[in-house]
């Protein structure tokens, strides 16, 4: 069944086993599609997919395949027709702090579950409110609304706080060879380095110039010299932002991670992790696993005031998250918010700098208010490469 399918598919480039392909025939056997060609298109992605790298080439060759098949999309043709109009409502003034903080609370299992109870109920527009799907409104399903959580359903990208796209059949390029990014941050990050000769090592680095001139001295005969190594004496401390908003932009701090740890244009790095803003412990990964981190009083204890730090982030968060006084309590005389830890930074290392991924929102001073407060703390700079270049000329400033 499908043998022309699966030929497809190799010559798209997935590498599929027979096993592979016979396990796909058991599931369908056994009806672990549901009957459904949707379901079958998620089953053959589970089963045949090894890589989120490949999700493109299998869309690619699935939709070439399947051009002629009808098939029922998870969003209808009408409701999508009443919110692709981003000229219904372009204003603020729906905005409700208790029913955004009421859907921050929310899961994504619980909003995935509200959706469909949604599209069972609805059969007529909405635009403004916060409980259909619709446009510019506090509820979690829609698009171009002020909800700090939930699911974009039509329309374009705005504010990229949807942790899903309904209907979306298209997956980010995640080739394992974008070496043009990564190589163009390696670039930006040479000019972070200082060398110095005057460390304290032995004489071991061929000195060209010297030797031609005092062999040319000596009457042609050869006389070698050598001179001590020059050695990067830059070391940084690097901050990064995980989860949240972050994972939008996953891929672009993957390619700095990347330039970073591989450049070798530093005599030590160190890397922590936090999420929004520093609070009292940093994490050794981006899992952000409390069994695997450590106190922030111990990082500004233990890293030396001659360290260059560079924080990650997008500066976006609910501003009682920074400047609330509810996260980062460790001791009633210690820091008691997150802008408090933060200053402890500025105020211990002479070289900080923001580079941030993200724009300065335009979509209401609530969520400005913490990227406007941690700009006036540090100098920020865009996560780009001439960004990049800006901040590491800062960084070596006096």
């Amino acid at each position: 069944m499908f043998e022309d399918f699966l030929y497809l598919l190799r010559r798209n480039g997935l590498k599929i086993s027979l096993t592979e392909w016979m396990s796909l025939m058991e599931a369908l056997d056994k009806g672990l599609h549901n009957s459904s060609f949707t379901g079958f298109y998620h089953l053959c992605r589970c089963l045949l997919v090894k890589s989120e790298a490949d999700f493109d080439r299998f869309d690619r060759a699935f939709l070439e395949y399947f051009k002629d098949v009808p098939f029922q999309q998870e969003v209808s043709q009408e409701l999508l027709d009443w919110l692709n109009r981003p000229d219904v409502l372009n204003d603020y003034a729906n905005w409700d702090e208790e029913q955004a903080l009421k859907n921050m609370g929310l899961s994504e299992d619980e909003i995935e579950k509200m959706l469909r109870e949604r599209m069972e109920e609805q059969d007529s527009e909405h635009n403004g409110g916060k409980y259909w799907v619709g446009t510019h409104g506090m509820s979690t399903f829609g698009n171009a609304g002020l909800s700090p959580k939930g699911i974009r359903v039509g329309g374009q990208s705005m504010y990229k706080r949807a942790f899903r796209v309904a209907g979306e059949r298209k997956f980010r390029d995640f080739r394992r060879d974008n070496t043009l990014d990564t190589r163009q941050f390696q670039v930006a990050l040479r000019k972070l380095r200082q060398f110095s000769g005057l460390v304290d090592l032995p004489p071991t680095e061929f000195d060209v110039d010297n030797t031609i001139q005092d062999t040319a001295e000596n009457g042609g005969l050869l006389k070698v010299r050598y001179k001590r190594p020059r050695e990067n004496t830059v070391k940084v401390l690097l901050l990064m932002d995980s989860g949240g908003s972050m994972d939008y932009y996953s891929q672009l701090c993957s390619a700095l991670f990347q330039a970073v740890s591989k450049s070798g244009h530093f005599k030590d790095l160190r890397v922590y992790y936090f999420h929004n803003c520093v609070y009292a412990r940093l994490y050794n990964d981006p899992t952000l696993m409390s069994r695997n981190s450590v106190t922030t009083d111990w990082v500004l204890s233990n890293i030396a005031t001659d360290w260059k730090v560079i924080f990650v982030g997008d500066a976006q968060m609910a501003p009682y998250e920074l400047m609330g006084g509810y996260y980062g309590r460790s001791n009633p005389d210690g820091p008691q918010c997150g802008l408090d830890w933060l200053r402890m930074f500025r105020s211990r290392y002479q070289n900080v700098i923001w580079l941030n991924p993200s724009r300065r929102p335009q979509w209401g001073a609530y969520w400005s208010d913490t990227y406007d407060t941690i700009a006036r703390e540090f100098p920020m700079f865009p996560l780009t490469v001439d960004g990049l270049e800006e901040g590491m000329k800062k960084l070596l400033a006096r």
